[in-house]
């Protein structure tokens, strides 16, 4: 295993002044030494994780991180500066960098180190060692310092010294001294990396301050350890701190539950057990929604059952983001393939008997069945990822059945979305039920897959799978004849949900229901696909184009990002304008919406077509009337812009105006 980071990824002397130059510094560096493939790519990949959430810490500290397919082992990069880079956290800029590289697929003993070094971050004196050290291979052995230490991944605070054990030889006669106030914790983020395993070394070491006894389970990216049942059963109170559903919620039933983002653990971990010390004063108890408690993401605490749609939310998001690497890969190989083929490629023969290595045609009929191969795999995996988010690794199975169950008696995209929930209902049911302690080794791995994938195919087959093909044929047809007012409404409704929450969930089901339409493509759904993508690149794109004609507008940071945003929109990462939406949303998003909505309307009504599911302007060549597209788009871009501009340069003026009337008071009372 290599070394996680040597003194050659250390630069004691960063001089970058943005934290995007910041990355791209450590990344070139990583890149020397063949721990980066793609330097751009990396990149895209580091400012699309940035923009979900900044990752400047507390106390100088700023983690930049991600996984990508262009790095080739799990790297870490440190960099310190002298004037300070702003990574958005509250107390002012780090002078700290940490620029973490983790593989797609990164093995567990890589990623224990790296939650190791993501808590010892919470050490004062490492941090202090760190600004004071001037030789960087120093620098690069104190942060290995601890990579054979694994065991620390499950911090747990322990009682004070002054708080007695039980003692069975003890005088029973003695007073019994009060017992501690215990805690049992979850923290997780969506990366999985550092975030998760710094708040539970934030808990546990507030918890220490306050003669807590805490016991944390880290679900991370290494997976996760679930804490002992008697420590759950014994707790007093119980703190999430989490960015992602928690795993197995039922567990925590009937508990006082302080639940909380992944950074409130970080930052404020005191205040946590505070507040969960004050449930537990109340008597407050969360249930556990029943329908949904068996795994991840189970159920609303505190008995809210209105949280339904935000989980069904997440058993559909877990699908959609399993299954977009699949639609990306296919899509874009079927899309080269017409670009040197022609649409004709697809009733060429099978490559497999027939391949004339200096044809143009072979390879491109090559590209359209590999693709077309990958694109098969769209509705098993979307129902199968349903399913897991619902269930966990048991539900696989009857979810992936079910999906091929939706292809075969053509029930298509909506099929899946059917298949993946009752894949996911079934094996909840069954997991209710209690069994001999004998049967609980066979079941999730022989029993569960076994009844459920019956049931499923039972349901799909004979139920429910007949009346979903038939809504699906009404669909296509639906759009295959939309037409004039009908598709510009289309446009405007895609173009609306593409921007409001920019890479939200709402983002997401447009996205999903146009995907759903390239796996059987017709007129309509091309034309769907184009308004998406063309909407969904206008946010990032009209921030960027403000930020350039109206810096004054904005902060230093976001005209930092402004200029990270040309290439997020170009690319179509939508993602690229939510650090201007939440710094400003009643102005952002009011404004890119409108900008969304003029774009999707133009493009349905130009009847712009694309079979290409992303990429950007770098698919413009496969876009059906790509001039007209590029019209669409800038003039969504100039809507969205002008009126940001406008809206903020009003919010100016009436702060200058209520200054302005407050200044002849203030030099009177002088």
């Amino acid at each position: 295993m290599s070394e996680l980071i040597t003194a050659e990824l250390v630069d004691l002397d960063l001089s970058a002044e943005t934290k995007h130059d910041a990355a791209r510094s450590l990344a070139e560096r990583m890149v020397a030494e063949g721990r980066v493939t793609d330097l751009d790519g990396f990149l895209a990949d580091v400012a699309a994780r940035e923009a979900q959430m900044p990752t400047g810490l507390d106390g100088g500290i700023g983690i930049p991180h991600c996984r990508s397919e262009h790095v080739t082992t799990p790297t870490l990069a440190f960099g310190r500066s002298g004037s300070g880079i702003d990574f958005g956290a509250a107390d002012g800029p780090a002078d700290l960098i940490f620029l973490i590289a983790a593989p797609a697929g990164a093995d567990d003993d890589h990623l224990t180190i790296l939650s190791a070094l993501a808590r010892r971050l919470m050490d004062p004196d490492f941090t202090g060692a760190l600004r004071a050290e001037r030789d960087a291979g120093a620098a690069a052995a104190l942060i290995r310092g601890k990579e054979t230490h694994p065991a620390d991944s499950a911090p747990q605070a322990s009682p004070p010294d002054d708080v007695p054990v039980d003692n069975p030889g003890a005088d029973s006669a003695a007073p019994a001294a009060a017992a501690p106030f215990r805690i049992v914790a979850v923290t997780s983020c969506p990366t999985g990396i550092a975030h998760t395993y710094m708040a539970a070394e934030a808990l546990a070491a507030a918890a220490r301050a306050e003669g807590v006894v805490l016991d944390v389970e880290t679900q991370g990216s290494a997976g996760f350890e679930r804490l002992d049942p008697g420590l759950i059963a014994s707790a007093d109170a119980v703190i999430w701190a989490h960015d992602v559903e928690v795993r197995e919620k039922a567990r925590f039933d009937g508990k006082p539950i302080v639940d909380t983002g992944v950074k409130a653990g970080i930052n404020r971990p005191a205040e946590l057990i505070a507040e969960a010390r004050q449930k537990a004063e109340r008597g407050e108890t969360s249930t556990i929604a029943a329908g949904a408690a068996q795994r991840d993401g189970g159920a609303a605490t505190g008995g809210d059952h209105a949280h339904f749609g935000i989980r069904l939310r997440t058993y559909l998001m877990s699908g959609v983001s399993y299954m977009v690497p699949f639609v990306a890969a296919g899509g874009l190989l079927i899309a080269l393939s017409f670009a040197i083929g022609g649409y004709e490629i697809t009733g060429a023969k099978s490559v497999a008997d027939h391949f004339v290595w200096g044809e143009a045609d072979s390879w491109a009929a090559l590209l359209n069945q590999i693709g077309t191969a990958a694109f098969a795999f769209l509705v098993p995996v979307l129902a199968g990822y349903i399913a897991y988010g619902m269930a966990d690794r048991p539900a696989l199975v009857p979810g992936f059945v079910g999906g091929a169950i939706a292809l075969t008696i053509d029930a298509g995209f909506l099929g899946g979305l059917a298949a993946g929930l009752l894949a996911g209902a079934v094996v909840m049911a069954i997991q209710r039920v209690k069994v001999h302690p004998t049967l609980r080794g066979i079941m999730p791995v022989l029993v569960i897959p076994l009844i459920a994938s019956a049931v499923v195919g039972f349901l799909m087959f004979i139920v429910v799978g007949k009346p979903i093909a038939s809504l699906q044929r009404a669909l296509t047809d639906g759009l295959n004849g939309l037409s004039g007012s009908n598709a510009i409404i289309l446009g405007i409704v895609l173009g609306l949900m593409m921007c409001f929450d920019m890479g939200g969930p709402l983002n997401k089901v447009a996205y999903a229901f146009a995907v759903g339409g390239l796996a059987d493509p017709t007129p309509g759904s091309l034309k769907v696909m184009a308004a998406v993508m063309a909407a969904g690149m206008v946010p990032p794109l009209a921030m960027a184009l403000a930020t350039t004609v109206r810096g004054r507008l904005f902060s230093k940071t976001e005209r930092e990002n402004g200029r990270a945003a040309w290439v997020l929109g170009a690319s179509f990462i939508s993602e690229g304008a939510i650090p201007f939406a939440a710094a400003d949303p009643l102005r952002v998003i009011p404004s890119v919406m409108a900008g969304g909505a003029v774009t999707g309307a133009l493009s349905m009504a130009f009847g712009c077509t694309l079979r290409a599911p992303h990429g950007g302007i770098f698919v413009v060549p496969l876009i059906g009337d790509p001039f007209l597209y590029l019209l669409a788009i800038a003039a969504g871009t100039t809507v969205a812009t002008a009126l940001v501009v406008l809206l903020k340069g009003m919010r100016r003026n009436t702060e200058a105006s209520a200054q302005a009337t407050a200044e002849p008071e203030i030099s009177v009372a002088a």
